[in-house]
């Protein structure tokens, strides 16, 4: 983890496996008064976030902030967290794809809500934590949790739409592959579970517009993201707003969210532009998501009550249904 880890108060807060409130002013004021800004500075973070059982409030907060900065502003492009970097962190805090602690995956979180542009591997794999807590019941975010394992509560559901959220709010407006194939296997674990009434909601929305209402987002290279760093750096962009907008109303409100003259507009002019002159080939469902979406559906042999809704949303909300979902539709008319 670097020369930095074995020497000066680092190496003192690892060696003693403890953390206090004097050390975090320390730290703040004698190693890190510039912030993070080297990756064996960040290693040295970590080595003292996972050698610590014993810890303050201070810490994690301090922990949390730094890293996140680093990640997100320290690196050219400010605002852009490059596939490498994402790789890294990922890596850092899990164990077998599981977040290892509660504030390791606020920090996931953080570097999401801080950045303007990520890998969608990246949302992805924060939706796969709070599936797994939905599907196993175990992993940081068990913590408190009273629910049994294979029903999704109303805080998931907040988490997951805070993951979307922040994801979305960059302007990746589009839910992605990645991101819907998680969201139906929470759905496929839970059908016939006492779920929370908004997840029924968030799932029929959120997949179809996977489907409908965008097209597959494709990560920036970290040379594009260079020549644009000017528009990353906007800070007009409305994150909460833009997708309240979208998750409040259906096709329609999605469609007037990304094409507000205000806030994600400023920052994506020429995607939403885009984005108008591609409306109804977009909303057209087409060969590839008729046969992902036919396979996802009914699985153990029964369509589900979420999945008819899904069927209904898809038959009232797209203008030119694909003939190899006509059977399904055909079980919900």
């Amino acid at each position: 983890m670097g020369e930095l880890v074995l020497q000066g108060p680092v190496a003192e807060i690892v060696a003693r496996n403890a953390v206090t409130a004097d050390d975090v002013a320390r730290l703040r004021r004698e190693v890190f008064r510039d912030g993070v800004v080297c990756r064996p500075e960040a290693d040295a973070l970590f080595a003292i976030d996972t050698s610590c059982r014993s810890r303050v409030p201070e810490w994690d907060a301090f922990f949390i902030d730094a890293v996140s900065d680093y990640l997100v502003n320290r690196e050219a492009p400010k605002g852009y967290v490059s596939d490498a970097n994402a790789d890294w962190l990922i890596s850092a805090i899990s164990r077998d794809g599981v977040v290892c602690t509660r504030t390791e995956v606020e920090l996931l979180i953080a570097v999401m809500e801080r950045a303007t542009a990520m890998p969608a591997s990246l949302s992805a794999f924060a939706l796969r934590q709070v599936a797994h807590v939905v599907t196993d019941g175990d992993g940081p975010l068990a913590r408190g949790r009273t629910a049994r394992p294979g029903v999704v509560t109303a805080d998931d559901v907040a988490m997951l739409k805070r993951i979307l959220y922040a994801y979305g709010g960059g302007g990746n407006a589009g839910i992605t592959r990645d991101e819907a194939e998680v969201l139906f296997d929470i759905n496929d674990r839970t059908a016939e579970a006492d779920n929370d009434p908004a997840w029924s909601d968030l799932f029929v929305k959120a997949i179809g517009f996977s489907l409908m209402a965008a097209t597959r987002h494709q990560a920036a290279t970290r040379e594009t993201a260079l020549q644009r760093e000017a528009w990353l750096a906007d800070d007009s962009v409305d994150v909460a707003g833009f997708f309240s907008r979208v998750f409040a109303g259906g096709l329609k409100g999605y469609k007037d969210a990304v094409m507000t003259k205000t806030g994600v507009e400023n920052a994506w002019r020429e995607t939403n532009q885009a984005f108008a002159e591609a409306t109804a080939a977009a909303e057209t469902i087409d060969t590839d998501e008729a046969d992902w979406i036919a396979r996802r559906m009914g699985r153990d042999g029964l369509l589900h009550e979420n999945e008819k809704a899904l069927l209904r949303f898809i038959r009232d909300e797209s203008p030119d249904v694909h003939p190899s979902l006509a059977p399904l539709i055909d079980q919900v008319a």
